[in-house]
């Protein structure tokens, strides 16, 4: 292998991730045509095409797809090794990537990261929102937080709160007009806020559970939402019932703004655990903020 050949490498999987010439220049640092170059060359030492290129995108060929996939996890490695190197001789520092839902930033990573923020301002921690089961490596995030069925048997879990529940509430003016539901059948006859899941393509469907007995309900009603803020919100409003994390409506319930109801059908499930990949090498930084987070009963 000629030298310079572990950066083409780099270069033409910046260019496939980044599907842009123009993005992917500018994130390794060269010019356009400099970048352009340097994939063609590379091609031609190859012998075969890797890119194929429009005036819109740009997309591997089946030759550039089987060398990206197995190129990209071991440059991953490659860099991450490196960083983590680095760090023997500097503080921890670096940006951590996390996908998690809206309710566990809300309730967990902010809280929890606070000190070890203010601890180590080297240290940045970039928190997507995406309630869909995002592929944490090809995403190319550090990590991702979700509920303990949710995680894949080949990453590692590390339990980050306790045990949760559901709760199905509605505003007192909704309940003035329709009758409270006993049984989740009964669901069916009322007006429920949707939440739409990306990862399904469709609408979740409540999961309800008693004596052994497992339920799930195709709810109907006039409103669809993609984060439990906005499902909470138009509860609040009377416009109908809402299927949310039972800490998000622990304080409502308490001052009368909302009515838990099939209390006696939800139960506890595992909770938010933090998830990476196995083969994940971990930077100093990295694991602070895993420590940080971890739960400790």
């Amino acid at each position: 292998m000629r030298r310079g050949t572990l950066d083409d490498l780099q270069a033409l999987v910046a260019v496939a991730r980044e599907k842009s010439f123009t993005r992917a220049a500018a994130k390794v640092g060269v010019s356009q045509s400099a970048l352009s170059h340097t994939i063609r060359e590379l091609e031609a030492q190859l012998g075969v095409r890797l890119l194929t290129r429009t005036t819109r995108s740009v997309s591997p060929t089946e030759a550039g797809e089987r060398l990206l996939n197995t190129l990209g996890p071991r440059l991953d490695e490659i860099e991450a090794e490196l960083a983590a190197i680095a760090e023997l001789r500097e503080k921890p520092s670096g940006t951590i990537r996390i996908t998690a839902t809206e309710y566990a930033s809300d309730t967990i990573l902010v809280p929890k990261l606070a000190k070890l923020l203010r601890d180590y301002p080297d240290i940045h921690v970039e928190i997507i929102v995406d309630y869909g089961l995002t592929d944490i490596v090809a995403e190319r995030f550090d990590a991702g937080v979700r509920s303990g069925e949710q995680v894949a048997k080949d990453m590692i879990a590390v339990r980050i709160a306790p045990d949760m529940r559901m709760a199905v509430v509605g505003a007192p003016s909704y309940f003035r007009k329709q009758p409270e539901p006993r049984r989740p059948q009964d669901l069916m006859a009322h007006n429920c806020i949707k939440l739409r899941l990306p990862t399904h393509g469709g609408v979740y469907a409540w999961e309800f559970e008693k004596g052994g007995r497992e339920l799930r309900v195709r709810i109907e009603g006039q409103l669809t939402f993609n984060t439990t803020a906005q499902m909470l919100s138009a509860a609040l409003a009377g416009l109908g019932l809402a299927y949310v994390p039972e800490g998000a409506v622990e304080a409502h319930i308490a001052r009368g703004r909302l009515n838990r109801v099939l209390a006696d059908w939800c139960l506890p499930f595992t909770g938010y655990h933090l998830y990476y990949a196995s083969r994940r090498q971990s930077s100093a930084a990295f694991s602070l903020v895993v420590d940080a987070l971890r739960h400790r009963s």
